[in-house]
């Protein structure tokens, strides 16, 4: 056996173990990030109240929609990333609403914008990617094959 074919062999083994970390951690990641955000808004209820209204400029919804739309966004979505249960549609959600979060608060910019952009990656990886085989789609999609087996 060539020096190649181990080295081959040794990077695949570490796709097989690492890949599937990754994307773990990603969805994780993402999940725990927009779950809490959207437990600090529900447990603050006015100050969240006061900053649709007068701070985030939410583009095409009344403010007092738009912050019950965004705080039950983070907290529903994000329990389907944790699960990895229709981790892509999920992802897609959150993407879109990240987008929406820099765009709504110029003032996130000088010191939260790498974050948002942190977190974007992260979601695009789950969602090109998916949930990986650490998720309830992955489970689910198995036992489908098997059925139609």
């Amino acid at each position: 056996m060539t020096l190649v074919t181990h080295y081959q062999r040794l990077v695949s083994a570490m796709q097989a173990a690492l890949i599937p970390l990754l994307l773990t951690l990603c969805r994780l990641w993402v999940a725990w990030v927009f779950f809490r955000s959207g437990w600090l808004k529900y447990n603050s209820w006015d100050s969240t109240l006061f900053l649709f209204e007068l701070e985030y400029q939410v583009p095409l919804l009344p403010w007092q929609l738009a912050a019950y739309l965004g705080t039950a966004t983070e907290l529903i979505v994000p329990l389907f990333l944790l699960l990895g249960l229709a981790t892509r549609p999920a992802a897609f959600v959150l993407f879109f609403f990240n987008i929406i979060a820099v765009v709504s608060y110029p003032a996130l910019w000088p010191g939260g914008f790498y974050d948002h952009q942190l977190w974007g990656l992260m979601i695009l990886i789950t969602l090109i990617w998916g949930a990986g085989p650490l998720s309830a789609d992955h489970v689910l999609s198995k036992r489908l094959q098997a059925s139609q087996n």
